[in-house]
């Protein structure tokens, strides 16, 4: 799973040094699951991992969602938002850098509203706060 993030992070932002974030990852999963957050993997047709979310059925935050870069623009991300639905069907809120515009636009096709702005708390990038919510 470390692999997975690193790498789809990396081709994201190659400026930034996931590698040494890591040991982050780990203990900032490992605290989300400790309050009731899943962590849903998908796996390709060797079984290797594809990617995984995130996310706390309770309150909808979808924390992480991450593709392996090799299988980016797949339909791997909109499978994963599925799971996360599935999980919470109600609602799912997350937080998104301002500059991941494929990000953006990938949760905007995909039906969520930007609700508010914020700043990452690692790179201190902004963010935008976008919410799902099924239609009525």
């Amino acid at each position: 799973m470390l692999d997975v993030w690193v790498a789809s992070w990396r081709a994201t932002y190659p400026e930034i040094d996931f590698e040494e974030r890591r040991e982050w990852l780990v203990r900032h999963v490992r605290d989300l699951e400790s309050v009731g957050a899943m962590t849903l993997c998908l796996l390709d047709a060797e079984s290797r991992l594809a990617g995984f979310v995130v996310i706390n059925p309770a309150d909808g935050w979808l924390d992480q969602i991450c593709v392996a870069p090799d299988l980016f623009g797949a339909g791997l991300g909109a499978s994963l938002l599925s799971a996360a639905r599935d999980v919470s069907p109600s609602v799912i809120r997350l937080d998104v850098n301002a500059d991941n515009l494929r990000a953006v636009r990938f949760y905007e096709r995909d039906g969520f509203s930007r609700v508010g702005r914020g700043a990452n708390t690692l790179s201190g990038r902004e963010t935008i706060m976008m919410e799902w919510r099924p239609r009525r």
